[in-house]
């Protein structure tokens, strides 16, 4: 493991180029090579310098970083590496793990959408990944703020499992308020990355990061997202990796809908319910069918499915979902009184009312 760790960290060689020199050598092979053969391999002279002479004491942290329990890294070559994740352009040659690295060979869903979504969007996300996870699906995102979070929150809340890639060593948390959200999906998930420990958050360790989030699953869901994001370029990244891709729509008039709403003209299956996902990729996982069969025999319309998702786990009034949905008193009410009936939300004392699943 030590060359694979020095080799990693050798400046000059990013995974493209790693891959390219594991085709004709081993890295234990690499490190013996003299400096006119690894310039014959096209390496350029301070990639040579840095194979010569080796950083063996900050290789050495990374081993003790690994000797702790529940953290580990996997080489291409390892059995356990993600198969999936193996087939795209460039992999990571190197996984660092926490948690439990079984989890990665569960079908996966990646779900991602903006930093800083509307109230509607994160309880969608939320919503839609606690359902998935009771099903069966791993919920796979970037741990970053706005939907990232609310996609972890609900697999956790789901009793299911969430998988976490990170843009920074796993040694560190980012951003900093979600170490209590990153400690609770190494419980029963793992925080995956490609960065050796150690590695501090950089503006161009996202979007790398964002090929493994598609790489790792078998489908791609973009709850809200604007026309230039980072979502979208996972999206595509999902696209020619040919994972199946799917966006919520929302109202024209919401700028976090407009790259949901791309994508879909662009061929993205659009997604009202968690029904769309499942007859997508259902044959992938092994559905818990006593639930899937408890969560669609009362299917509702889509303006009910609107009004449910508006309604928040907290106490909602009248007049809030008057505000954000347009639609008047006399039709919420009615929507409300189907809802409370089939079970999905309870009226409160001040005549607000709590969504409950």
């Amino acid at each position: 493991m030590k060359f694979w760790l020095a080799l990693l960290r050798t400046p000059g060689v990013g995974s493209r180029t790693f891959l390219k020199l594991l085709a004709t050598h081993s890295p234990a092979q690499l490190f013996a090579e003299s400096a006119s053969s690894l310039a014959a391999l096209g390496l350029n002279p301070q990639s040579i310098s840095a194979i010569k002479a080796p950083d063996w004491q900050t290789v050495d942290n990374d081993l003790v970083w690994l000797a702790q329990p529940n953290q580990l890294a996997l080489t291409i070559s390892d059995a356990d590496y993600p198969e999936l994740l193996k087939q795209i352009a460039d992999p990571p040659p190197v996984l660092f793990v926490r948690g439990h690295a079984n989890v990665l060979s569960l079908p996966q869903l990646a779900m991602v959408g903006s930093r800083n979504p509307s109230a509607l969007g994160k309880e969608t996300a939320y919503s839609f990944a606690r359902t998935l996870a009771r099903l069966g699906f791993a919920i796979t995102s970037g741990l970053a703020l706005g939907i990232d979070a609310a996609s972890h929150q609900g697999a956790l809340d789901g009793q299911g499992v969430t998988i976490a890639v990170a843009g920074t060593g796993l040694d560190r948390v980012y951003p900093a308020q979600h170490k209590d959200l990153a400690l609770a999906i190494v419980e029963s998930g793992a925080l995956v990355s490609e960065f050796p420990p150690g590695t501090l958050a950089k503006a161009n360790h996202f979007p790398r990061r964002n090929r493994i989030i598609s790489g790792l699953s078998i489908g791609l869901l973009v709850v809200e997202a604007a026309k230039q994001s980072g979502s979208l370029i996972t999206a595509r990244l999902a696209l020619e990796q040919n994972r199946e891709v799917f966006a919520i729509p929302g109202s024209i008039h919401n700028p976090l809908a407009r790259g949901c709403n791309a994508l879909i003209r662009e061929g993205a299956k659009l997604v009202e319910t968690t029904n769309d996902i499942v007859e997508e990729l259902g044959q992938f996982n092994q559905i818990d069918e006593e639930f899937y069969n408890e969560s669609t025999q009362s299917k509702l319309d889509l303006e009910q499915q609107t009004i449910l998702n508006l309604v928040m786990f907290s106490p909602t009034s009248i007049d809030t979902l008057v505000q954000n949905s347009g639609l008047s008193v006399e039709e919420i009410s009615s929507t409300l009184l189907i809802l409370e009936l089939q079970g999905y939300i309870e009226a409160t004392a001040a005549g607000c009312y709590i969504r409950t699943k």
